[in-house]
């Protein structure tokens, strides 16, 4: 019932938060399970300092390495996501959905409506991080894997403060500018940022000092797993949620909110300039539906904008970085697990080809793709069913197989523009730095990058054709995302999972180490297939499908 917001949308999100879990949990299981048959030599010979680094005690058990691995970088992720996506939709999303005057016509304030759902995700991700704790020491014990040594409770208090700082953050912007892309794309851009600044600062001398002004830091940077809760990064982490709250409150008093989505669009703004109408007019016909790809492009702008950006200045910054760390420090981690190396992809981080691997297309190059992909595919179908805009689009004299075929085209058409902004960053970056990457290889590399992250989106849209629910297809979509890298991981560290590496469609994308030895052919192939077939399987769900009117 709308008279109680708090239940609604705690009942409206559960599960997702349940599909988020369950995917986390179960790798947990898997890379335990895994870890256990890894010769425990690999740790004990390394100096302490980078035992430390990794996050294992001299006396942990190995298979204990899965907690850091998981919890502390996938399920951190995981867990903020959640959380910020929630954020974001508190008012911002009622406000693009159209659905914010309903919602205020009811006996309740606006502050009311923002303390209700920032309630419900606060209870929602309290609730996640619990479960996770719980499911840990579970899977240790009935794995009988040594945990000793392992503060996970305090890994859990720093991992829910650090979900909530983000959560908090969109709420506020979605709640000032009434911009759910915005909301969820900054605070991703902040929380990525963070994570790979955190990561990389302490190796390059004088940078150590500003890891402290990136919020990942307070969630890490104590080693809470090892060291136990860090009070003074929980205070720094629990204000800035108290200010954003507080600021949320009162951005969302002071500006007049939309009653349904009235952005102008970068297509709308080409339309109204002298110069460029002529162009765009000929380009999207003379109604909106006359070309339906070039609206479903300005629809998913903001995705591309924020995305591509990222992958711009990530790009380009690595490579001059790479050239100011000294090699004595590459020569240090020359010993360095090839397990920890393989959750980011693996690599020699002693060579520019490595080092890009691991910074950049072990794990982001793709989720970036993946990010773009999964958005349009998901909301391609489902989106506008959501939006009770797919009748009206269907009243024209189209066919369903039009609006597929349309939809994929923009996700197929954006996920190349994210590849080709990548190959451009890092050929950039590699001239910048001076490090002599062929360019080519470069090439290979993000054309491969382009095509796994094609695969996930196109399944996106085979649950958005079949399921008409957007969390549906976002969720098992993101979810088979991370479970296919992490057991793509396991398969390079683990002999007995070995045969199996082919199931995973990120084998096909660095298995051959294309920025070393350029394109496999046969990879891309079978990418390529794999997108094909669930773009196919997408025609024949929407055509058999009853379509939802209700939302």
């Amino acid at each position: 019932m709308l008279a109680n917001v708090f239940a609604k949308t705690t009942r409206d999100r559960w599960k997702g938060w349940m599909i988020a879990l369950v995917s986390l949990i179960a790798l947990l299981v898997m890379a335990m399970a895994a870890y256990q048959n890894i010769d425990m030599d690999l740790f004990t010979g390394l100096p302490e300092v980078y035992r430390s680094i990794i996050g294992i005690s001299a006396d942990a058990d190995v298979g204990s390495l899965a907690i850091t691995a998981l919890i502390a970088s996938y399920g951190a992720m995981t867990i903020a996501a959640m959380a910020l996506s929630m954020g974001a939709a508190s008012i911002a999303g009622e406000e693009s959905k159209g659905t914010m005057g309903l919602l205020l016509a009811n006996p309740k304030s606006r502050t009311h409506v923002l303390v209700s759902k920032t309630a419900a995700m606060v209870l929602l991700t309290a609730l996640g991080v619990l479960v996770l704790w719980g499911a840990t020491y579970l899977t240790a014990g009935g794995l009988d894997v040594s945990i000793e040594g392992m503060d996970v409770r305090a890994l859990s208090v720093h991992l829910l403060l650090n979900s909530l700082f983000y959560g908090f953050l969109a709420t506020a912007i979605g709640a000032w500018t009434g911009n759910r892309g915005a909301a969820i794309g900054v605070s991703t851009g902040i929380m990525v940022l963070s994570f790979f600044a955190v990561g990389m600062l302490p190796i390059i001398e004088g940078a150590e000092k500003y890891v402290k002004a990136f919020p990942w830091h307070y969630f890490t940077g104590s080693d809470p797993l090892l060291n136990g809760i860090d009070w003074g990064h929980i205070g720094v982490l629990f204000a800035a949620c108290a200010v954003f709250a507080v600021g949320a409150v009162i951005g969302v008093n002071r500006r007049d909110l939309k009653s349904q989505s009235v952005g102008v669009t970068l297509l709308d703004r080409l339309r109204g300039n002298p110069m460029t109408e002529k162009v765009i007019g000929r380009l999207a016909g003379s109604a909106r539906v006359s070309s339906i790809w070039v609206k479903t492009a300005s629809e998913y702008q903001v995705h591309l904008v924020i995305t591509g950006g990222s992958m711009l200045l990530m790009g380009v910054m690595m490579g001059p970085m790479y050239a100011a760390i000294p090699q004595e420090t590459f020569a240090a981690f020359a010993n360095f697990p090839e397990v920890m190396l393989a959750m980011f992809g693996g690599g020699d981080l002693g060579t520019p080809e490595g080092w890009y691997q691991i910074e950049t297309f072990g794990m982001m190059a793709p989720i970036a793709v993946m990010i773009v992909a999964i958005a349009i595919g998901a909301g391609a179908l489902a989106g506008e069913e959501s939006r009770r805009t797919m009748g009206l689009l269907l009243a024209n004299p189209i066919k369903r197989s039009r609006v597929v075929l349309a939809k994929s085209w923009t996700m197929i058409f954006f996920s190349f523009l994210i590849g080709v902004i990548t190959f451009a960053s890092v050929a950039l970056g590699s001239v910048l730095g001076d490090l002599g990457m062929d360019i080519g290889f470069i090439a290979a590399t993000c054309l491969l990058q382009t095509l796994v992250g094609l695969v996930f989106g196109a399944l996106a849209l085979a649950l958005s054709a079949g399921t008409g629910k957007k969390k549906i297809a976002i969720f098992v979509a993101v979810g088979a995302g991370i479970g296919f890298h992490v057991f793509n991981s396991l398969t390079e560290i683990n002999d007995t999972l070995a045969d199996w590496a082919g199931w995973s469609p990120f084998h096909y994308y660095l298995g051959n180490d294309p920025l070393n030895n350029g394109m496999d052919w046969g990879n891309a192939a079978v990418l390529a297939a794999i997108s094909v077939v669930l773009i196919a399987a997408s025609l024949v769900f929407f055509q058999r499908r009853d379509i939802r009117q209700t939302g």
